[in-house]
């Protein structure tokens, strides 16, 4: 009987007081889990971050310093180096782009193969550019004739008047002649279009000139 005059009044106070406090607890637990793996997740984006700066290549990596130097690589004679493949072709019309035979050309010329420079520039299907011009000027006046080499240096600026390498050489056979005003003009040129004397032209040419006694 009293059991049934309860059910009827429906639970009491404390009855509901500890249902609302359990089930807070119980809310409480359940949050936390979640919580706690937001949080990691947080962290993994963090990590993912860290491993993005470590594969992100500094800025100006892909230009190198490597890669603006000149590949001076040479092959046996009647071989060009194809420089994109990394090995020696076999010579003759069409193997490579004549920019890339222009190229071997000055390799050859510094590695002091100055006439087998001057073959491969034959074979260009236009050896009127500026760079060949300027290297067959430069091999030309290696072998000892630097008046025709010279003829070679002022067609190639006559083509490009800001290239700063042909007026280096040119100035260089200047002093070979003994015309140190004319070196002495291609080098204030050369100043000028590097910017200043901070240059790597500007340095061979005036470095020629001292060792002439005409600086």
């Amino acid at each position: 009987m009293q059991a049934s005059v309860l059910s009827a009044r429906g639970p009491g106070p404390k009855f509901l007081a500890f249902i609302a406090s359990s089930a807070i607890v119980l809310s409480l637990a359940l949050a936390a889990p979640a919580a706690t793996a937001a949080g990691g997740g947080g962290g993994g984006g963090g990590g993912g971050g860290d491993t993005q700066k470590q594969v992100k290549k500094p800025a100006g990596a892909q230009t190198g310093t490597r890669t603006n130097k000149p590949d001076l690589t040479t092959c046996e004679p009647g071989q060009v180096w194809d420089a994109k493949q990394h090995k020696c072709l076999q010579r003759h019309s069409g193997i490579l782009p004549d920019s890339d035979l222009t190229e071997y050309a000055y390799a050859l010329a510094k590695a002091d193969r100055f006439q087998e420079a001057i073959d491969v520039l034959d074979s260009l299907e236009n050896p009127n550019t500026p760079r060949a011009l300027n290297y067959r000027g430069y091999a030309t006046r290696k072998l000892g004739r630097a008046d025709e080499g010279i003829g070679y240096y002022l067609k190639s600026v006559a083509l490009d008047p800001n290239y700063p390498q042909v007026r280096e050489y040119l100035g260089e056979a200047y002093v070979i002649e003994g015309k140190f005003d004319l070196a002495k003009a291609q080098l204030a040129t050369i100043e000028k279009i590097c910017g200043s004397k901070d240059c790597e032209y500007y340095g061979k040419l005036a470095k020629a000139l001292e060792e002439a006694h005409a600086l």
